[in-house]
């Protein structure tokens, strides 16, 4: 008896805390990746985030994501087009700077359909586990063949790698 009551009452424990972890379903989409990408061959860092599309989406819609600006000041805002027959979004911010190891960053996006209505709002926040510190401050390729960019690699053979200054100490 004590056995089946003790099971009982792990059961139910189990399928509340279970219950508690569920997120509400409240749009058409839901986060499925969040990152920085820091593209050394050209020395530019930037936010991507993706959706994954659950249901379907009124033609006519587009995704403003709006990132926070590492270097302070106002935010990123970038438009997105949204097909019908995407599976998944992506928005990339433009080219930042200053991004520091291990500080949240946060990003919102609104699912707007054609007549101006917010289908979804989404709020997250995007941690980089790098400082920026470690791209070049100039790209190290230049031009389509990918050339060497002199004001890195120097004609004496010096190299320059030194990163970008000029960012707020946070």
């Amino acid at each position: 008896m004590k056995i089946a009551a003790i099971t009982a009452m792990a059961l139910f424990a189990t399928l509340a805390l279970s219950s508690c972890q569920r997120q509400v379903d409240n749009g058409p989409t839901e986060l499925s990746g969040r990152i920085f990408v820091f593209n050394y061959r050209v020395s530019i860092a930037t936010y991507v985030v993706t959706l994954r599309k659950k249901a379907p989406i009124p033609d006519g819609s587009y995704a403003v994501a709006e990132f926070e600006n590492p270097m302070g000041g106002d935010p990123l805002v970038v438009k997105e087009k949204i097909f019908p027959f995407w599976d998944k979004i992506t928005l990339q911010s433009p080219a930042i700077h200053c991004v520091r190891k291990d500080r949240p960053y946060s990003v919102s996006i609104s699912l707007v359909d054609a007549d101006g209505k917010t289908i979804q709002s989404i709020k997250t926040s995007v941690t980089s586990d790098v400082d920026q510190t470690m791209l070049a401050a100039k790209p190290l390729i230049i031009g389509p063949f990918y050339n060497r960019n002199p004001e890195v690699f120097k004609p004496d053979g010096s190299v320059d790698f030194s990163p970008e200054t000029g960012c707020p100490v946070s």
